[in-house]
């Protein structure tokens, strides 16, 4: 709130006089409190008439508290407490009172913390709690110029008492600019910046040349405070990157192409089954014949016709049926046409054992 822009004229000042008592119960009172603009408030009845604030305190500063009629119920620390609740301000003042009944024993003294007042039973004292800062008094008519926030900007290599001044903003709305034209164009803050408590500086275009410490500086004059905050910036220039596909994930064209050659060779892969299987079934026909005739030499034939029977013959048929069985088990065979092929030529032929020993015997 205390950097934001108030229209409240009452400052929320406020000032109160507490007791802390030694005995019986060491307890801590209440005496009187009193704002900027309104009435004090005694908290004991006993005090009212006796115990009181200057009404003029928050004019001239003068916060002392007065008490008539000194009794030995008013021995104790007193403290005097000021809160500015706008400027987050707190001052507290102690002053200890001892009171006496004899007139010689009156006495002030510093005890190297606090004032000791020694008084005589009956008097009047005043306590003092004296703060004439004008934040403490009274207020300036021109709040407006009292707050204000700027920008600096230190170069690279330039120390901060030679920063460069950017920017001004007052409460009241006025902005000043420094620089060439086109850096005044650049930089700017807000004017809700008091109304919102967002300073931040807006910097278009950024640029190399813009790179450096830059320093926010919060002044509030009427209050006393400053604030300052910094912020390194460092400008780089864009990289550009090119749009590449990832290791794992090959491009379209090469998914074609590896696509297109997977199914040359699985082409070829296939007809050189298909010549295999063909051989095979070739070997196995020439084999089934070549035994048919192992079983009936041309020499012998003559000789055991009486010794040969038929049931031979069809056992070496059944056996080399077999064994086109097998093979066809063996092979896998990618289409009927070619199994029927291999199949034609691999089956043995039937043998009339009649016509086959008269060729012999002629």
């Amino acid at each position: 709130m205390v950097w934001t822009r108030d229209r409240v004229r009452d400052r929320q000042r406020v000032v109160h006089w507490d007791m802390y008592r030694a005995d019986p119960d060491y307890a801590m009172e209440r005496v009187v409190d009193m704002f900027s603009a309104g009435d004090q408030r005694i908290y004991n009845s006993y005090n009212l008439g006796r115990v009181g604030i200057i009404p003029t305190a928050f004019k001239d500063g003068n916060f002392s508290l007065v008490i008539k009629d000194v009794t030995m119920n008013d021995r104790g620390l007193y403290s005097c407490n000021l809160h500015h609740l706008y400027c987050h301000l707190y001052e507290t003042i102690r002053v200890q009172l001892n009171v006496t009944k004899s007139r010689r024993k009156e006495r002030r003294f510093w005890d190297g913390h606090k004032a000791v007042y020694v008084v005589l039973l009956g008097s009047t004292v005043a306590l003092p709690c004296i703060n004439r800062r004008n934040v403490w008094t009274d207020w300036s008519n021109e709040e407006e110029d009292q707050q204000v926030v700027h920008w600096d900007r230190q170069s690279p290599g330039i120390h901060h008492d030679r920063a460069d001044r950017l920017v001004d903003l007052y409460a009241s709305g006025e902005q000043r600019s420094y620089g060439p034209l086109f850096l005044q164009r650049k930089m700017n803050i807000s004017n809700q910046a008091f109304a919102e408590g967002d300073f931040s500086l807006a910097i278009s275009d950024l640029q190399p040349t813009d790179q450096g410490m830059y320093s926010c500086h919060l002044h509030h004059h009427y209050c006393g405070l400053h604030e300052r905050r910094e912020f390194q910036v460092t400008v780089e220039r864009p990289v550009i990157k090119t749009t590449q596909p990832a290791s794992g994930q090959p491009t379209e064209e090469k998914v074609l192409a590896e696509g297109t050659l997977e199914k040359k060779k699985i082409k070829e892969r296939d007809r050189a089954r298909e010549r295999e299987r063909e051989r095979e079934g070739m070997m196995v026909s020439v084999f089934g014949r070549r035994r048919v005739k192992e079983f009936y030499p041309q020499t012998s034939m003559r000789s055991s016709r009486s010794q040969s029977s038929s049931d031979e013959f069809e056992m070496d048929v059944t056996e080399v049926s077999l064994s086109n069985e097998e093979e066809e088990r063996r092979f896998d065979y990618k289409n009927n046409l070619l199994k029927e092929k291999v199949h034609m030529n691999s089956q043995p032929k039937v043998i009339d054992l009649d016509k086959e020993m008269q060729k012999f015997s002629k």
